[in-house]
């Protein structure tokens, strides 16, 4: 059976940078290591007055075309994932393809385009439906453009305020890929939950002690239901596990819980007794309620041995360095933690082909996805291509006063004219508005 998964990857991240312990924290009057030790953030990425999801999604897509030498003919569909859209008929990508016919010779007029809607995982559902259309026949030969790209921005002075973030990225999925392989096996864990939520607003309304349980609880039920197909995972079977990632302290939690999960009624379970003990089984308990008491007795003591700790410093956290650096992206984190750990992997030498990653996808709402990913012999050449680096680098620092400002020149409730930060340089960019209300773009050489 042919190989499907991602051919290629682009990261596109905003233009402008909020500094969480220079510039954030003083003004919140907070301690600056509640940010970058708590959540584990150090700064956010925010789009300047003429970026949005589309500009950045667009660019992201472009970049990638270019890089891999593709026309619009070798794409068969376009699906972007957004919980950031801002019209509930035309789906964003219609505007990206129309971003792109502005450099291309060629059109997208027989690809199918669409928008996906399901909190952050949604970019991973896109992933899913290219690797079944695919898989189908139905592509003719043509590859699939998926691209998460979402402003993740909450109403200020609000608890999430620090998490947020702006970027896109772009996937393309192929037959034979260069990147990685995905696995035909899938696990889900998926409620009616209301631990976030948007009903015809911009900003989130959020639980955020109820957001933190329920994306674990999903996430225990999709390793749970993909190891039901998939067969036992074992800690030492993953070269990394990119969860998705609203702040990297959440991922701490994630990454205990799947390890605890991972090690029961294994060597290294009976190697921890020693110092730590078994985990609790529920049936040696009479009532529930002791037994969770004990199972967080015994978490606690796990995540403070030197074994669990080795684990995560070589398979979780090297996920969260670009997180650290950009925030919250919404149906682009899980991504963007992927494309860390690759990356992670490059600049320390590591032959990763054939290797596997773990992927913990999850959206609000709620629903969890588990699946493999092979890497695959071409990845380091992908990887390199990436301009990280640079785009970090090349961010506008925010004071407090442009932050205030930019802030509400997103707001969609607010009519605010903001001069730009930064200038424009071969990317595309909103033009304004047309005679429909429709927003409107052009490319900048």
């Amino acid at each position: 059976m042919t190989a499907v998964g991602i051919d290629a990857i682009e990261i596109w991240t905003g233009n402008l940078k909020l500094d969480l312990p220079g510039t954030f924290a003083p003004q919140k009057g907070e301690d600056p290591e509640k940010y970058t030790k708590g959540l584990g953030l150090n700064a956010s990425s925010f789009p300047d007055s003429y970026e949005d999801i589309v500009t950045m999604g667009a660019n992201a897509a472009h970049r990638l075309m270019e890089r891999k030498g593709l026309e619009p003919d070798d794409i068969g569909r376009i699906d972007v994932a957004t919980e950031s859209a801002f019209d509930n008929s035309k789906p964003v990508s219609t505007y990206v393809a129309g971003c792109l016919e502005q450099v291309y010779d060629g059109d997208f007029h027989h690809a199918n385009k669409g928008e996906r809607k399901f909190a952050c995982i949604a970019g991973t559902q896109s992933l899913d439906d290219a690797y079944n259309w695919i898989r189908a026949g139905r592509n003719r030969g043509r590859g699939a453009l998926v691209i998460a790209t979402d402003t993740a921005l909450y109403a200020r002075g609000d608890a999430g305020e620090a998490t947020q973030g702006a970027g896109a990225v772009a996937m393309y999925i192929s037959e034979d890929p260069d990147l990685v392989e995905l696995s035909t096996e899938q696990g889900y864990g998926s409620a009616d939950e209301t631990d976030f939520l948007k009903p015809n607003q911009q900003f989130p309304s959020v639980d955020g002690k109820r957001s933190v349980q329920v994306y674990l609880a999903r996430m225990r039920e999709a390793l749970e239901d993909y190891e039901s197909v998939a067969g036992d995972t074992h800690p030492d079977q993953f070269a990394y596990i990119p969860f998705h990632t609203p702040f990297p302290g959440m991922v701490r939690k994630a990454g205990l819980l799947v390890y605890r999960h991972m090690i029961r009624d294994t060597p290294i379970e009976k190697e921890l007794a020693d110092e730590i003990g078994r985990q609790p089984r529920a049936e040696a308990f009479d009532d529930e309620e002791a037994f969770h008491d004990a199972l967080r007795e015994y978490t606690d003591a796990l995540k403070e041995t030197e074994t669990y700790q080795e684990w995560y410093g070589e398979t979780i956290d090297p996920t969260l360095t670009l997180s650290r650096e950009v925030g919250n992206w919404y149906t682009g984190s899980v991504h963007v933690a992927r494309v860390s750990a690759l990356k992670h992997a490059l600049e320390n030498d590591l032959d990763l082909a054939g290797s596997q990653l773990l992927v913990g996808s999850y959206g609000s709402g709620a629903q969890a996805e588990g699946h493999a990913e092979t890497i695959q012999d071409g990845w380091k050449e992908e990887i390199e291509a990436l301009n990280l680096e640079e785009q970090l680098e090349a961010r506008y620092d925010l004071s407090w006063d442009d932050y205030e400002e930019i802030h509400d020149v997103h707001n969609h409730d607010m009519d605010v004219d903001v001069e730009e930060f930064t200038t424009p340089d071969s990317e595309f960019v909103f033009d304004g508005w047309g005679r429909m209300g429709e927003r409107k773009y052009r490319y900048v050489e």
